[in-house]
């Protein structure tokens, strides 16, 4: 709260509820800030942080890397940022991998609908050719009969008229 009424400009207070109840509240500006109100203020408030017991941390932050502080560590700090490099550069490959191996896959997903449609169509042709070919089996069936009870009736009835005559 003590942050919030440093921050609030003094001159301009809520307006209180007896002011809302009876008309429109519209606040006025009563002046305008600048760059250099508002830079001014990020640097007093910086600096009132920074006044404050901090630790090494929260300085590091707010001030930054300070020499005597980042230099002894210097090779440690190459060192992790040099294995940093290197993960990021695992990553990277293993990002471009799984996107190579998600194409595959899209290639496989469609050469697969692709086989299963074929697939289908082969069945449908089966079943069909398979049709055909038992009409026409009962109708070599029909032919092969009725021409054995031709043959039967040509062998047969002349044989009949000359043993009843």
């Amino acid at each position: 709260m003590e942050q919030l009424t440093r921050l609030r400009p003094q001159h301009q207070p809520f307006p209180s509820r007896a002011s809302q109840r009876g008309s429109i509240f519209l606040p006025t500006p009563s002046r305008h800030l600048n760059d250099d109100d508002v830079t001014g203020s990020v640097k007093s408030e910086r600096r009132n942080l920074l006044e404050e017991d901090s630790d090494e941390e929260e300085d590091f932050f707010l001030r930054g890397p300070s020499g005597p502080k980042f230099g002894p560590r210097n090779d440690k700090i190459r060192h992790v940022q040099n294995q940093v490099d290197e993960v990021i550069d695992v990553m990277q490959e293993n990002i471009t991998k799984v996107i190579e191996r998600g194409e595959r896959l899209d290639d496989l997903q469609d050469k697969s609908e692709s086989l299963s449609d074929n697939a289908t169509a082969f069945s449908n042709r089966a079943k069909q050719l398979r049709r055909q070919m038992w009409w026409r089996g009962c109708k070599m069936k029909a032919i092969i009969g009725l021409a054995a009870v031709v043959l039967l009736l040509v062998i047969i009835i002349p044989i009949v008229l000359k043993y009843h005559n």
